[in-house]
């Protein structure tokens, strides 16, 4: 598992691991029952403080991704379905976009205007 974060980002960087995380998840790398680096571990790798680690895990766990056990670590529990129906919303978009008659690079600009 390989997140990246854009400390430069305006995005909290929170939202950010939450949201690689979230992704990785859904694309079954880590897989449902496996167990996450320490947490001081992966915050380290990222560059960031472990609250900001813990506050995006625990973002995750109210979603029922993750379990949090103290001395136990963090499991992955579930699946992100909800990345499947932003998938096939954004499917629709370029779908119908391309139908307008929008180039691919129009298509991006209109998405990129929403960041």
């Amino acid at each position: 598992m390989l997140i990246k974060i854009d400390h430069a980002s305006p995005q909290p960087l929170h939202d950010q691991i939450a949201g690689r995380l979230r992704q990785a998840i859904a694309d079954g790398d880590p897989a449902a029952g496996e167990r996450l680096p320490p947490a001081r571990e992966l915050a380290d790798g990222l560059g960031v403080n472990v609250h900001t680690l813990l506050r995006a895990f625990q973002a995750l766990r109210d979603e029922g991704l993750l379990e949090m056990r103290r001395g136990r670590g963090t499991t992955v529990t579930g699946t992100a379905p909800r990345l499947a129906a932003v998938g096939a919303t954004a499917r629709r978009l370029v779908d119908d976009a391309r139908r307008a008659g929008m180039a691919d690079e129009d298509i991006l600009e209109l998405v990129a205007v929403h960041l």
